[in-house]
C-alpha cells in the first residue's frame, strides 16, 4: 500500500525536558556526526527522539 503524504509527514509535540549538561554535549556531539556521515541536517531534537525511541522499543512500549 502506497503512503500519502499526509501518513508520510511526522507529528511532533513540544516538550521540554532538564537533562545533564554530559548529556547535551553528548547529544550535540551524535548530531554533528549524523550530520557529517549523512548528509543532511540533524538537530539536538532529531537526535533525543532517536534515541528515546531505541529505548521505548527495547522495552517494548513501543513497535
Amino acid at each position: 500500500m502506497t503512503k500519502t503524504t499526509n501518513e508520510e509527514k511526522e507529528e511532533l509535540k513540544r516538550c521540554t525536558i532538564f537533562l545533564e549538561e554530559d548529556q547535551v554535549e553528548a547529544i550535540d556531539e551524535l548530531a554533528k556526526e549524523f550530520q557529517k556521515n549523512l548528509k543532511q541536517k540533524w538537530t539536538r531534537s532529531a537526535v533525543v527522539r532517536v534515541a528515546v525511541g531505541n529505548f521505548l522499543t527495547n522495552i517494548k512500549k513501543m513497535v
